[in-house]
This record gives structure tokens, sequence and C-alpha cells, in this order.
């Protein structure tokens, strides 16, 4: 399996006409995805009900939606992201609670209309998240999160990424064009596209590779990881600006890089081996995000969902002037 270059399409939802329009764009992605009408109509519903509860209960906030990679197919993923009061997911779980005075079976009819269904929610917010699979489709078996940003919404994004699968092999790149827009997108997809062709190749060899195919472009920082869950290992190279950590429940542990630019000044990266222990999760990301962020501020936030860290790291963390990457990978056991 691989997958990559989505970005994160954001509707903002700050009164009852942008329900609607949310609703359209998750339902036409669907329908460009091959769900049939009535699971196109389900992926409209679980975006209608999920702005409704936001802006309900925080006033406004956004939709996320991007198209998903799957078994057999795409999928759609949606997640509602605000700064409002927080509340019980426990309790708002539980058909016949509501706290807007309604029969209360938003969220429990939401977790039951798809097969990934996830919630963090504090004092600074909540962040809910809902994929949905065509009937032919399923979720694979690794769990990982994605949020992908261009700067103003442009249709070019000079970040991109890549995530191959191999049995119990993982293979993730994150690459940041220097700039943003169409020519920085450039230098990226042309690093994406060598690192594509051999994924589980050795990360220096990797790294040269996109060096390149990168040359003669505006050039960028990339970063590869290579997980092997059977062995418990993790091979990482990097060059420039793309961090990277390993978070255990407790404690965060950052991964080298060198300083250079893929594609323009660039020497052998040298590639470090780290045993991943009890870490958890592998947590990516281009300089569009700061790198400030610690996530014991947010207890019980490193047991949720990947697509859930990713995306409050980038509602608090987003420098809001350049594309931005994140990307959340979970160190398990990833089933056949």
């Amino acid at each position: 399996m691989t997958a990559g270059g989505a970005t994160t399409r954001v509707v903002p939802i700050e009164d009852d006409s942008q329900i609607g329009q949310a609703r359209r764009v998750a339902q036409a992605l669907a329908t460009e995805l091959g769900f049939n009408e009535t699971d196109a109509g389900r992926a409209a519903l679980v975006a209608t009900e999920l702005c409704t509860n936001l802006l309900k209960h925080a006033h406004h906030g956004a939709l996320h939606i991007r198209r998903i990679p799957g078994r057999n197919g795409s999928g759609i993923e949606l997640i509602a992201v605000d700064r409002g009061p927080g509340f019980d997911p426990a309790q708002c779980l539980a058909d016949g609670f509501s706290t807007g005075g309604t029969q209360g079976t938003g969220l429990g009819a939401l977790s039951r209309q798809t097969q990934v269904f996830d919630i963090h929610s504090d004092s600074r917010g909540s962040v809910v998240l809902a994929q949905l699979y065509p009937r032919h489709a399923s979720a694979l078996p690794l769990r990982f999160g994605i949020s992908q940003h261009a700067l103003n919404d442009d249709p070019a994004c000079g970040d991109t990424w890549h995530i191959a699968l191999k049995g119990a092999r993982v293979a993730a790149l994150v690459i940041d064009g220097i700039g943003h827009g169409q020519e920085a997108e450039r230098a990226s997809l042309a690093g994406k596209a060598a690192f594509a062709t051999a994924p589980f190749d050795e990360p220096s060899s990797n790294l040269m590779s996109m060096h390149q195919a990168m040359s003669g472009t505006r050039g960028g920082a990339a970063a590869v990881a290579l997980y092997d869950a059977n062995t418990g290992t993790l091979r990482f190279a990097g060059v420039g600006n793309i961090g990277a950590h390993l978070l255990t429940t407790e404690k965060s542990r950052g991964l080298a890089s060198h300083p250079g630019i893929i594609g323009g000044q660039f020497r052998k990266a040298q590639v470090f081996d780290y045993p991943v222990g009890d870490s958890r999760l592998l947590i990516m990301y281009s300089d569009g995000l700061q790198s400030r962020w610690n996530l014991r501020d947010y207890p019980g936030l490193v047991h949720r969902h990947p697509a859930i860290i990713a995306a409050l790291l980038h509602r608090d963390f987003s420098r809001g002037r350049d594309d931005v990457t994140v990307m959340v990978i979970a160190l398990e056991a990833i089933g056949d």
C-alpha cells in the first residue's frame, strides 16, 4: 500500500449556511471516491451532524475534510475542530444525553455511522474524528493521521508526504519545498516521485535519489523514517528543518537531522537507528508548525487516534505564514 499528497480542505463553520456547504463538499468528495448513493448520503449526514453540534455547542469552528487511503479503495475523513468549552465524550456518546435540549442521539448515532470514530475534548476545545469508507473498502491496518494545509488555501502546496506499508514495515516521508506556491510544489513533488519508486530502500540512498530528482528546482527539506513493527526499530534520516519526535506517554525524543537543502547544497545524510521501546507515536512535521509543543499538556491525547493528534497540533501550533504538514503514526503491531 502506498498513499500520499492529499491536502486537507477546511470549511469554516460560523453560521447555519456553512453547514450546508460542508455537507455538499463531503457528499461530492464521497461520490468522487466511488461511494454509492447510500454511502455518499451517509457521509453527508455525518458532516451535517458534526457541524450542527459544533455550531450549537462551540458557536464556531471548522470541518476538516480529506481523502484517506483504505483497503480496496479510498475513504473520507471528517474532523470537526473548535475552541469551545469542551465536553465529556463518555456522556455525550450515550444516547439520550444532551447539553442542548435535543434528543441527545447525535454523537452516539455518528459513532454507528462510521468505521472509525474518536474524540478529544478539554477546556481548550474539541476535535471529533469520523472516517467513512464505501461498502467495498475498509480502513488500513496502520493507524496514522495527516493534517496538510497550503498557505492561504493556495491550490499549490509546497509540502508533500508519502507513506508506504509492506507487511510489518512502514516507510514515511515528509518534504517541505523552499517557500510556497507552484515552484515549491514542483520541488516537493519531484522528491516524492523519486521516493515512491523504492520507499523501503536505505534512507540515505532515498535522500540521494530525491536530491538528484530535485536538482534544478528550488529544493527543500526532507526526512525519511522506516519503522519495522516486528523488530521494534526505527531508522531515520533527515536534511533540513523537518521536525521529528518519538513519543511515549511520558516523554518525547527528538530525531536528528542534518543541515542542508535537498536538490541544492547537500552531503550524504547519516542514518540514525532508534529502538522504539515503549514509544507510542512518531510525529513528523514541516516548519509551518511551531516546534514548542508538548502532548503532556493535553492529558489523554497520546491515546487518541493519530488523526485527532495531527488536527489538534495544527489548530494550536500552526505558524500561519507557511504551508504546514503534520504526520502522526501509531507505533504498534500492524495487522494483516
